[in-house]
């Protein structure tokens, strides 16, 4: 017990803290057209001042020769403009390929980029979908952060997005 006593007092046992974490699932539904093409997407946090708190995915064409599958990031114009036009793509750990239909996660742990430390708050998660000879479609979620207790938030889309899944553990 002596030995246990000076361990303790110097936080070599202690336990460490956990982070925080936000995992999201996204469907991309399979849409019955004639020339179909797999979106583009993007995922970021705002603050309720419409301020960027983390930019946190952007998937896009990155197979296309001369980079020219970023010239169409802009399509989505809400990221385009609080985001994208002053960013260089790719972005480490934020940018990937586009993604086929079906349903996809994607989770963040607090402290770790791209999420980052956020202030306690409220925010407003943005997922937003742009298609060639398609539509555009921008969904919020509204979430607390840090949360105080495993939460899931679900949203749908109505056509370029599908079912959308928030799920914030403490």
């Amino acid at each position: 017990m002596r030995r246990l006593i000076p361990l303790l007092c110097t936080g070599l046992l202690a336990t460490p803290a956990l982070a925080a974490e936000l995992k999201l699932d996204i469907e991309v539904p399979r849409l019955n057209v004639a020339e179909y093409h797999r979106p583009y997407v993007a995922v970021w946090i705002e603050k309720p001042d419409n301020s960027v708190a983390a930019n946190l995915a952007v998937w896009y064409d990155t197979k296309m020769r001369n980079d020219e599958g970023t010239k169409w990031l802009k399509d989505m114009r809400q990221w385009w403009r609080r985001i994208g036009r002053d960013v260089a793509v790719p972005i480490d750990g934020v940018t990937s390929a586009t993604r086929a239909p079906g349903m996809h996660s994607i989770s963040f742990v607090e402290g770790k980029s791209p999420l980052g430390k956020l202030a306690a708050g409220e925010y407003r998660l943005q997922i937003e979908a742009a298609r060639e000879a398609g539509g555009r479609e921008l969904v919020t979620i509204p979430f607390q952060w840090p949360p105080k207790q495993a939460l899931v938030e679900k949203a749908k889309g109505e056509h370029e997005l599908g079912a959308l899944s928030l799920e914030l553990k403490p």
